[in-house]
């Protein structure tokens, strides 16, 4: 990816590495954690290297299928995949998520690489992963 422009999101969590990370790769987690609000239709997850997923949720009766692919899956402390959206925009964003282990849990920086096209979306993005993370810390407590 080219030029880029990122958003970046910090979150101190009381759990382990080991439950943040894999609440990433969970279906029934990140079915309550990254779609609080929607109505969940479907979440496939193919947690490898070069796999893939595919998170589908209902707004205002359409199906929206959230996609990307796997670059790097490093237990429990980094994870990097594409996230797109194919229906809307053929432009894909690339998501790192590390994880560190803190004295009082885990710190995660979640950082999105965004076409430059896209950079008035930034302070949206940064306030959308931000509530996901805060659902998070709840859901895996």
């Amino acid at each position: 990816m080219g030029k880029s422009t990122k958003a970046i999101v910090n979150h101190e969590f009381a759990q382990l590495p080991e439950q943040v990370f894999n609440a990433w790769l969970d279906s029934e987690l990140v079915k309550q954690w990254m779609f609080p609000n929607g109505d969940v239709v479907r979440i496939d997850i193919d947690a490898r290297v070069g796999g893939s997923f595919s998170f589908v949720d209902l707004r205002e009766g359409e199906e929206i299928d959230h996609r990307g692919s796997y670059l790097e899956i490093y237990h429990p402390r980094r994870l990097a995949f594409t996230w797109g959206i194919p229906e809307e925009s053929s432009d894909e964003d690339r998501v790192e998520v590390d994880i560190a282990k803190t004295d009082t849990g885990s710190k995660l920086t979640l950082t999105v690489e965004m076409d430059p096209n896209w950079a008035e979306y930034v302070p949206h993005t940064e306030k959308a992963w931000s509530m996901m993370l805060d659902t998070m810390e709840e859901i895996i407590k």
